[in-house]
């Protein structure tokens, strides 16, 4: 029999010296078949050809971070096409072109972390976040077993351990999804299987009726997404009006529930949204609760956006009752700045996720493994696999701390708090939808020359709704601001501007009134 003693590793004076002290050949000229783990010796070539592809990595951050760089360079879709050579083709190409092909496609990409940048909920790039992910590409690992990832799953239990203890659980489970729409749909899964747990193996027939769902007028989508893929209907999603700030009115979800009771309707889940995407509104937490305890119904809070404001003591009471909620969405990738994506979804209940998904797949979740089994993680979710989105957030977290991620929090609200005040002074320039912001979201409207001494009036509204999207087109292609716009309710397009990200400083809002002054002074 072999023996199972490992053997002891080479001396360095033992090691191939062709393998780790050659220089490498022209990269230019080679082939992927001449890197590892095609050619065994080519650890050389392999490391120049990493090396460059990092090299072209950090140049783009560093332009990036370059407030004279722009955004993006910006064509459109068949004039991209044109430039970029994207057909795949029969033979392999050598990897000059690839290295070529790398170089274009950062090229042509738009910033995202470029301090002008605020066109979305996720602004913004986290060094050291980016070196999580860097390390999470080259583990390239799954994230359904202890086996596979323990270093990773470890990770992931302390880090969910330490935002539930955040949001005010005492127990509870947690885990991380790909996007708080999944996030979303896991909780009104969870909020189904509780209240009818024979519905995982017996399907409709366990329902005593048509069941519905309730969320904010302003709710994100996914809601009415989580609905449609329950077998609920869009129907059954019931929204609930809410105030000129953008808020649930908890009055009116009493209402519609004593409604759709009356109809013969079957109420069970509820979710308040804090940080509304377009205006970035907090409902109200504990009357929303209050609500949900007096139907017996599950109380989820969509946080996406607006989580991270538990970090700071100057902003956390915007989620005061949160604690009373039994599950939370909360995406690290938004206000906290981790990289795409970095979404969590956390339980009152421990056992629920497991309970609610779980299907013994014995192929993978074999319960005779040489540890606990506990520490699978694959059998609580309905994907199976999963990417490993929690290094880039723990990497980031050890680094700044807890303190460090209350200034971080801080400093974004501090920088709306400029803008809005900036704004104000230039009313007849710009035309405020939220004049005080309850998260980063400023919504508002520029006003051209033309229109500054026009009677306010439907005609008026028209042409401002009008004027928006023109502009953003002025904007792309000049490339040296980004904010989106849309309609909401009976208002007309107007701009949603996000501050999410650290690099944003008050020069750059400076220039951002500037500069929308410039490119639609004449529209």
């Amino acid at each position: 029999m072999a023996s199972s003693t490992p053997s002891p590793a080479l001396s360095p004076s033992h090691r191939p010296k062709e393998d780790s002290e050659r220089p490498p050949r022209d990269i230019g000229t080679l082939y992927y078949t001449d890197l590892l783990p095609f050619t065994v010796t080519a650890a050389p070539e392999t490391r120049e050809f990493l090396a460059r592809v990092a090299d072209l990595s950090i140049e783009f951050i560093r332009s990036t971070f370059d407030r004279n760089s722009k955004i993006l360079d910006f064509h459109q879709p068949e004039q991209l096409k044109e430039v970029l050579e994207l057909d795949i083709p029969a033979k392999p190409l050598n990897l000059d072109q690839i290295l070529v092909d790398c170089k274009d496609a950062l090229k042509y990409q738009v910033k995202t972390g470029h301090p002008r940048f605020m066109n979305q909920l996720s602004c913004g790039t986290e060094v050291v976040s980016l070196a999580g992910e860097w390390l999470t590409a080259a583990a390239n690992t799954n994230m359904f077993t202890y086996e596979i990832a323990p270093v990773f799953i470890l990770m992931e239990q302390v880090t969910m351990k330490h935002m539930r203890d955040v949001i005010g659980y005492k127990a509870g489970d947690s885990i991380l999804a790909p996007g708080g729409s999944v996030s979303n749909l896991y909780a009104a899964l969870a909020a189904r299987h509780k209240m009818f747990p024979d519905y995982k193996k017996k399907g409709l027939l366990a329902l005593p009726g048509e069941l519905c769902m309730f969320t904010s007028l302003h709710s994100h989508y996914s809601l009415m997404g989580a609905a449609a893929a329950m077998g609920l209907g869009t129907d059954n999603l019931i929204e609930v009006p809410v105030d000129e700030k953008g808020r649930m009115i908890p009055a009116e979800l009493d209402r519609l529930i004593q409604d759709a009771k009356s109809k013969g309707k079957v109420p069970f889940m509820v979710c308040a949204t804090a940080g509304t995407t377009v205006m970035g509104a907090f409902d109200p937490l504990h009357a929303v609760a209050d609500v949900c305890e007096k139907y017996k119904l599950w109380f989820h809070v969509d946080a996406a956006w607006g989580g991270g404001v538990l970090l700071s003591k100057n902003q956390r009471h915007k989620m005061d009752g949160v604690e009373r909620s039994n599950s939370i969405t909360w995406n690290p990738h938004k206000l906290m700045g981790v990289l795409l994506q970095c979404s969590t979804v956390h339980f009152q209940e421990d056992g629920l996720l497991i309970s609610c998904n779980q299907m013994c797949a014995d192929y993978l979740f074999q319960q005779d493994k040489p540890y606990d089994v506990n520490y699978d993680t694959g059998d609580k979710v309905i994907q199976c696999g999963r990417h490993n989105d929690i290094f880039k957030l723990w990497l980031l977290w050890r680094s700044k701390g807890d303190e460090g991620f209350e200034k971080h929090i801080d400093h974004l609200f501090e920088m709306t708090s400029y803008m809005v005040m900036r704004m104000k002074q230039h009313p007849d320039k710009y035309e405020l939808l939220n004049d005080e912001p309850e998260c980063t979201n400023v919504c508002f409207w520029y006003v051209p020359y033309r229109l500054r001494s026009m009677k306010p009036g439907p005609d008026r509204c028209k042409l401002l709704g009008e004027v928006q999207p023109i502009l953003k087109g002025r904007m792309m292609t000049a490339g040296t601001l980004m904010i989106g716009y849309q309609p909401l309710d009976h208002h007309p397009n107007f701009f949603r501007n996000i501050i999410s990200s650290q690099a944003v400083r008050r020069e750059d809002i400076d220039f951002m009134l500037e500069e929308l002054d410039r490119l639609g002074y004449d529209l």
